[in-house]
């Protein structure tokens, strides 16, 4: 028997797949394009993850206070590597909650796009765009945060077989300066 849960989420499950599909028809996106894409871009994010977060308690209010938890992430490779999605369990203070990352190759852009589906919200957040250089993976969108609009930042960093480092920061005046406020650790599950 499926609880309103399951089917919620198998309806966005379809819908993703509906999306991503129907975006990616429309760009001309054929499986021979995707092949000359950065498929191994994300192939170390592949598996089951333990995550540990660190984030302001309160963000663009000057705060110094940070609030730490675990989570879990398993992530799985789709499109031959031209695309990516995972979902995450994140255990805050007050609750956990769920959330989906999708991410897919923009083949005339030649970068990444990043999508955050979050379960609180039932909304996907707009995306952030980049790519990776050095080792270090930058990607940035136009977001708003409780009604600031903001720059967003995601940041790949560190990034082993066995562990990465992700930060998330905000800008309110056009990437001048920035405030950090989000960190996960990520670490392996083996087997």
């Amino acid at each position: 028997m499926h609880t309103p849960h399951d089917t919620r989420r198998g309806a966005l499950i379809r819908a993703l797949g509906l999306a991503a599909t129907g975006g990616l028809l429309a760009q001309g996106f054929r499986a021979e394009a995707a092949a000359a894409g950065p498929a191994l871009d994300w192939a170390w994010l592949a598996g089951s993850w333990k995550v540990r977060h660190r984030r302001l308690k309160s963000r663009l209010t000057g705060s110094k206070e940070w609030q730490e938890f675990d989570g879990t992430c398993v992530n799985w490779p789709l499109m031959g590597g031209a695309a990516n999605v995972d979902n995450n369990v994140i255990g805050l203070p007050a609750g956990d909650y769920h959330g989906v990352g999708l991410r897919c190759f923009h083949l005339e852009k030649r970068q990444w796009g990043i999508w955050w589906i979050d379960s609180r919200f039932a909304r996907i957040e707009p995306p952030v765009w980049g790519g990776f250089r050095n080792g270090v993976g930058t990607f940035m969108g136009e977001d708003t945060h409780e009604g600031t609009p903001v720059t967003v930042m995601f940041r790949w960093s560190a990034m082993t077989a066995t562990s990465a480092h992700w930060e998330q920061a905000f800008s309110i005046d056009g990437g001048k300066s920035w405030e950090s406020n989000w960190h996960m650790d990520f670490a392996r599950v083996s087997g």
